[in-house]
């Protein structure tokens, strides 16, 4: 073959392949497996990151079986994404436990007693859903019950609540645990089918949003 007659066949040979590739579906079904949010939340990333928020419950089983898989999967992430845990809600006896991981994070103690609450909560069976339960918790863990107390009713604890809940509004969910990527997407256990699922779907829409969609 020449080489005009080789170009040109390269050539067409590349557009069909282009072709080919714009017209496979997408792994996953938007509006099916994951939302889009009709309007955008603002992050608190910094310049030239995605934020993954993750929402939980202390109280919820299936947050505490993720909650496992979630921290593998958050030390495997690439620099350019940022992790939040935002607790979620739903009813008002939620907020006592959603001001405990503000207090825990008050004290740079959600690595030490995140994964420890949880258990608490799951396998040993204690009624943690009172401020009273939780600084008594707290106090045998560490954290004096003054110090839980103080801390629990300061108004740095008492904002970041109502903003989690705001949050919470603002990607609408429905169920934990759930994630929200990039301020723009939204998918839980329901909606994937599984959250190990979720977090694959998550992967995908991480490097859709580096692509710049």
């Amino acid at each position: 073959m020449k080489r005009r007659q080789f170009s040109q066949a390269a050539l067409a040979s590349m557009a069909l392949s282009a072709a080919t590739v714009s017209a496979q579906p997408a792994p996953y079904q938007e509006g099916i497996e994951y939302i889009s949010l009709d309007k955008r939340v603002p992050t608190d990333a910094g310049k030239g990151k995605i934020e993954v928020i993750e929402f939980f419950w202390y109280s919820c089983p299936h947050c505490n079986a993720f909650e496992p898989r979630f921290a593998n999967w958050v030390k495997a992430l690439p620099k350019d994404v940022e992790v939040k845990r935002v607790p979620v809600r739903f009813r008002d006896d939620f907020e006592p436990q959603q001001r405990m991981y503000y207090v825990l994070e008050a004290l740079d103690k959600v690595e030490a007693l995140h994964g420890k609450l949880f258990q608490a909560i799951h396998v040993e069976k204690q009624n943690l859903g009172s401020a009273e339960a939780l600084a008594l918790w707290a106090d045998k863990n560490g954290i004096p019950k003054a110090k839980f107390v103080e801390l629990y009713n300061a108004f740095g604890v008492v904002t970041k609540a109502k903003r989690a809940h705001q949050l919470q509004e603002a990607f609408k969910v429905q169920g934990v645990p759930a994630l929200g990527i990039g301020g723009r997407f939204y998918t839980d256990g329901s909606l994937s089918g599984s959250m190990e699922r979720a977090l694959q779907i998550t992967d995908y829409l991480l490097a859709e949003i580096r692509k710049g969609r």
